[in-house]
This record gives C-alpha cells, structure tokens and sequence, in this order.
C-alpha cells in the first residue's frame, strides 16, 4: 500500500482528493495549514466513511523542514498547496511568490532528497491567458496575466527543472476552472449559487462574456489519481479538462435552471478584473490525458455539466453548508 502525502489537503479539490485517495486504498497522509484553532479545514466535515482513516500532519508549505518531515516516508506527493484567489494576488503579490514558488522548491527539494518515486505538481489552467488557439493543448503559449498565474507557471517550472536536471519524476497536472461541493465563493459557481440560496433574485457579478472550461471535482480527483499511477506522464504537463466551453452569462443561466428561479444581474464594478488582467476564453484539449494516464471526464459536455451542477447545487442548497458562506460580501 503506497504512502501519499496529499498537501492542501484542507481545501476544495484537496479535501476531495484526501477522500478519494482513502477509498482507493492508499495510506494518506494530509498535510493542512498549521492554525492554532487546531482546524483541518475542509476534513473537518469529511465523509463518514473516510474520517479516522487517514493521519493529518500540521504545517506550512513555505517552511522547508516541515515539508521535509511530512514527506519521510512517503513514496506519491500530491502537491496542491497554493494560493488561488486571483483577486488577492492583486493585493498581496508577495504571499504567492513565497507559497507558490518557493513552496513548490520546497517540495521538490524534499522530494529529491528523499528519494519520492512520484510528484505531481498542481498548475492551472489560468497560465495559459486568453487562449490563442482552441481548444487549448498543452503546447499553448504561457502567459502570466495575474500575478496568480505568473507564480503558478513559475512553480510548474521549478517543478520540471528538477525533472531536467536531477531526474526527479515530477508530473503537472493542469486542471481546468474545477467546481462542486466545498468550493470558496470567491469562484464564480459557488457565487451565483449561494446568492441564489440565499433569496436573492438580482444577482451581483463581475464579467459575464469570458468563457470557461468547467471540470467537476470528481473528474478532477479521478485526474490526480489516474496521472499518479501512469508511468507515461513522468516529465509530462496533462490537462485535465471536459473540453467543453460555456460561457459564463450561460452557466448563471444554467444555474437559475437548475435551481428552477429567474434572476437579473447587476454588474459590480469590484469584480470586474483588470482589462488586460482577464481571461477570456479557455477550453481544453483533454486529449493527452486519454493518451497517456487513460483519463477521461465522466461529467462532460452540457448533460455533464448539468448533472455536475445538480449535484453541487444540492450540497450549497443545504442549510448546515449555506451558513459557511456569506453570500452579501463579495469574498476576494
């Protein structure tokens, strides 16, 4: 039984993914945010079925001995630890310049060091920009146009140069715009859902012309595990997309279906990003995925998408996890 070392392990994708290792047999070990509420995030309401089945190592991802000493023993890293939030990479750019890139040093030094057979580095979808081409491989230009995603290509290329230079065996996945239940409110799904649930009916929203590529979590998860068993995607960058592009004005119309309400929006300046900060189109090419790890997503397309959003509209729509969010604010 493989030893995992799963860091972000409190948040979104990483809470599903803590669950979805433990289920695949894996013996996990999630490394979360040091805080003094002795909080694991997200695996504090982790599923029945999972919770006491994994240990939990409390830490800081900038912090190269604790990284070092959550990863002894450890043969698979998933590293997902990263700062996201592309609103406050406007305002503290700094913080993912250290947690991002320096993290990801840290990371891969410790892997080295150690001997890990496995590392999977977790990049975005966001370095690619306003795509140049459709769908989007993974041999599209990089383009930093948030502070976020400069520090996210910067990781993906610490990450491979240890690959080039000392063999490490580094895989990066990149997922494309992930969503589903646990996700922060700052995205644009948990958004329109939770003002919904709340009893809004005029919505408040940023740009409804970009488009978007949306992954359900599930999918997401079945990526990391899929790009971690394959031997192929050693040195490799694999998108991990449902080639499927909506826009984001038809995903809040899709939502309003789902939750069977009409709704008006209002645009709020605040939200808005940037002129030449936002990104307008993406949409994946998946098929390097198939190729090389066998994966494929199996939310896809429209009636994926649908029953994806069904699903995640459940789980924010239940009072217990709607009062975890404060829909009147917008969350950066």
């Amino acid at each position: 039984m493989k030893k995992v070392l799963i860091t972000g392990a409190d948040g979104f994708i990483g809470s599903h993914l803590t669950e979805h290792m433990v289920r695949q047999g894996y013996d996990v070990r999630a490394f979360v945010l040091y805080n003094s509420f002795d909080s694991w995030g997200w695996l504090d309401q982790c599923a029945p079925d999972v919770r006491g089945k994994f240990d939990v190592f409390a830490g800081d991802v900038r912090d190269p001995n604790g990284v070092r000493k959550a990863m002894e023993g450890c043969d698979i890293v998933l590293n997902l630890a990263a700062l996201i939030a592309i609103p406050y990479s406007y305002h503290s750019p700094d913080t993912y310049v250290d947690t991002n890139i320096k993290g990801t040093l840290n990371v891969v030094q410790a892997a080295r060091d150690l001997g890990v057979e496995r590392v999977i580095q977790t990049s975005t979808s966001e370095v690619y920009g306003t795509a140049r081409y459709v769908p989007i491989d993974e041999k599209h230009p990089l383009q930093g146009q948030s502070p976020y995603s400069a520090t996210k290509i910067g990781s993906d290329q610490i990450a491979l140069s240890f690959y080039n230079a000392f063999n490490t065996p580094v895989s990066i996945i990149r997922p494309f715009n992930t969503y589903g239940p646990r996700q922060s409110a700052r995205a644009i799904i948990p958004t329109v859902i939770t003002q919904i649930a709340s009893g809004k009916r005029k919505l408040k929203l940023g740009a409804l012309h970009p488009t978007r590529d949306f992954n359900y979590v599930q999918d997401t998860v079945r990526g990391f595990h899929a790009i971690a068993e394959s031997e192929g995607s050693i040195g490799e960058v694999i998108n991990i997309g449902s080639n499927f592009e909506i826009s984001i004005i038809d995903t809040v119309r899709l939502i309003a279906e789902t939750m069977g309400v009409d709704v008006e929006i209002e645009t709020d300046a605040v939200r808005l990003r940037p002129e030449k900060s936002e990104v307008d189109r993406l949409w994946a090419d998946n098929t390097k995925a198939w190729e090389i790890a066998g994966w494929k997503p199996e939310y896809a397309g429209r009636e994926g998408m649908k029953r994806g959003m069904a699903e995640t509209v459940a789980w924010f729509s239940n009072p217990d996890n709607l009062r975890r969010y404060r829909s009147d604010s917008y969350v950066i």
